[in-house]
């Protein structure tokens, strides 16, 4: 194995170990992860790149709920919920828990307590994809070079 493919994993393992450490995943990545094997080398990357489409989408749809008068908080709470689920099943646990405010705010019919989170919804979102992104550009290099993408213990 070159110098190479021992920094990429090395670079991989540090990030990832960040990703949890500050906790923006959380154990379900982990078993998303294990469920990726030869015959499907980039299923994470393949679920996780749905998400980043419907997270954009939800997004979007909430913060266009939010701009209505009156405000439909049904719809935004239901739109919340469903971007609380796809988050947690990919272990995106940051996004996770400012849904679970989210809902809170919503369920209060609070508009400024929706529109901050929606806020916050976007640059943790952003924050995520980001890193993901940076995540997946590594086991990319690191595959391409002939490498084991490296597991957490």
């Amino acid at each position: 194995m070159t110098m190479d493919v021992m920094q990429l994993q090395r670079k991989f393992s540090e990030h990832q170990s960040a990703l949890y450490r500050e906790g923006f995943l959380d154990d379900q990545f982990t078993q998303l992860q294990k469920l990726q094997d030869e015959s499907s080398p980039d299923f994470v990357i393949e679920v996780v790149t749905m998400y980043f489409d419907d997270s954009e989408n939800l997004l979007n749809k909430m913060a266009r709920v939010l701009e209505q008068n009156p405000v439909d908080y049904k719809q935004v709470d239901a739109h919340v919920h469903q971007y609380k689920g796809s988050s947690a099943s990919i272990g995106a646990a940051r996004v996770k828990n400012i849904c679970a405010t989210f809902r809170t705010f919503c369920e209060a019919q609070n508009l400024e307590g929706c529109v901050r989170c929606l806020q916050q919804l976007q640059h943790e979102y952003s924050l995520l994809k980001n890193n993901l992104q940076y995540l997946f550009r590594l086991q990319r290099e690191i595959q391409a070079a002939g490498g084991k993408i490296p597991t957490l213990e």
